[in-house]
């Protein structure tokens, strides 16, 4: 398959970005999956990467994008000043799940977060998600929260 390729993603991404997202037990009931990519994640796009604190990524290998994942690199005032990155939307194409890819992205995001000069990389994953917390696990991320969410 050949090494991956990290980049930033572009506005002719969408449609493989939004079809990793739906590939995906969770995401199949959140995602809008179809040929045509809906205007709402064209404005979300859009509204992303004029942020200079995103950073949504794509992987390739050969001719395919086989991954996603989005960095949002937050400026705080707690832990005196600490900068942290935070880790979202991490999807892998489900042919190339299991060799590797997952620790190569979380490699590359982790030195992204470093370059940028963040001293803290958090993530938040989905309760129903157990393989994805031994894989967090193994990467050295400890579950030191708990996270809360509401809909509005």
């Amino acid at each position: 398959m050949g090494k991956p390729r990290f980049r930033r993603a572009t506005a002719a991404d969408l449609g493989a970005i939004v079809a990793l997202l739906a590939d995906d037990v969770l995401g199949s009931s959140r995602e809008t999956s179809s040929p045509v990519v809906d205007d709402c994640y064209r404005d979300a796009f859009t509204e992303i990467d004029a942020d200079p604190n995103q950073l949504l990524c794509v992987v390739e290998q050969g001719p395919h994008i086989v991954g996603t994942l989005q960095l949002t690199f937050i400026p705080g005032l707690s832990r005196s000043g600490t900068k942290r990155g935070q880790i979202e939307a991490v999807r892998i194409a489900r042919d190339r799940r299991g060799g590797g890819l997952g620790e190569a992205m979380f490699a590359w995001a982790i030195s992204e977060c470093r370059t940028r000069g963040c001293s803290l990389v958090q993530l938040a994953t989905d309760r129903d998600r157990p393989d994805a917390h031994r894989f967090y696990g193994l990467l050295g991320f400890e579950p030191t929260h708990i996270g809360y969410k509401l809909k509005i």
